[in-house]
């Protein structure tokens, strides 16, 4: 069996490009970096995800690295920051040669996309699979997008369509032949980062999160650093055609509310600027819509067709709740 350092070198050094930035990469006990420009902030987020937790135990090597990337990257992308480098901890059972093959090209064709550079990490063996990517990213302090800015009157706005995430979990455990079970598993296996989306809404939005665990969950969030309260229109919530196809509206709706990573980006923004919002939908070529507004009033409010709308399924995920695991 290949060792941990002999393992490090068949696969992951190649996917180490050095990057301008990085003055030492894989290979020594730190990577030496060069700091970006004097007026930015570094942007740290850690993401774990855990076999049996996160991940179903037969899914692909490449979608796995896919996955990892996106989930973590998209933490850059909802504060407005560009990704710089990458670490990885990755604790595996066993030094199964295919399956790190695999891992690695898919690793290295998702850090391309987001243009972020693997710089450093640590391998170890262990009962379950357990991947933590550490990513950093560079954003102006003014133009930080954080959780706590909305303000009363703003409008609320989600990204691209949601609940498409957990229906390709669930379509995972019972294929169907057709174009939108395709569609809705590559969303739960290779989502998309909204990087552009948050560099693009610095100068617009008030504030903003990724819905990785469920757009009321995330969205109460943001209501809780800001001191506000919101209401949202359920009808209002973005579906996909494919969603639509495979399941009734009630469980489409659903699962758009709670349903979770879909990392698309929940925001806020003054009414002014909605016209703006619309043009860097247009720009980017992606659906922004608007689902409810900010009110003074604490909490958060969930109207039906005008009349309040009780969920029966989890609010969001939470890892010491009673809904833990896949």
């Amino acid at each position: 069996m290949p060792s941990e350092f002999e393992l490090i070198d068949r696969h992951f050094a190649s996917v180490a490009a050095q990057a301008a930035d990085v003055v030492l990469g894989l290979g020594d006990d730190c990577a030496l970096v060069q700091p970006p420009a004097s007026d930015e902030l570094l942007a740290n987020s850690t993401d774990t995800l855990v076999e049996g937790v996160h991940f179903l135990p037969d899914i692909a090597a490449e979608d796995l690295a896919w996955r990892l990337v996106s989930a973590s990257v998209s933490d850059l992308a909802a504060m407005g920051a560009r990704p710089l480098w990458f670490s990885l901890a990755i604790t595996l059972p066993d030094g199964n040669d295919a399956w790190l093959a695999a891992f690695s090209r898919g690793l290295k064709a998702a850090l391309k996309a987001y243009s972020i550079t693997l710089i450093g990490g640590d391998t170890t063996s262990g009962a379950t699979r357990v991947l933590t990517a550490h990513v950093q990213g560079a954003v102006k302090p003014e133009q930080a997008l954080k959780r706590s800015g909305a303000q009363v009157g703003d409008l609320i706005f989600v990204s691209g369509t949601l609940g498409d995430s957990r229906a390709g979990l669930e379509l995972l455990s019972h294929a169907v032949d057709s174009a939108d079970y395709e569609f809705l598993t590559q969303r739960f296996l290779r989502p998309t980062a909204r990087v552009e989306l948050g560099r693009g809404l610095t100068q617009l939005a008030s504030a903003a999160i990724d819905i990785s665990d469920g757009l009321l969950a995330d969205l109460s969030h943001i209501l809780k650093a800001s001191g506000v309260g919101a209401l949202v229109h359920l009808e209002q919530l973005p579906l996909s055609d494919s969603l639509a196809a495979l399941y009734s509206e009630e469980q489409s709706q659903e699962w758009a509310a709670t349903g979770g990573e879909d990392f698309e980006l929940c925001f806020t923004a003054p009414a002014g600027r909605r016209d703006e919002i619309q043009l860097l939908a247009k720009e980017l070529g992606l659906e922004l819509t608007c689902i409810g507004e900010i009110r003074s009033e604490n909490g958060l409010q969930v109207l039906s067709q005008g009349e309040p709308w009780a969920v029966s399924g989890a609010k969001g995920f939470d890892h010491f709740g009673e809904e833990e695991s896949l």
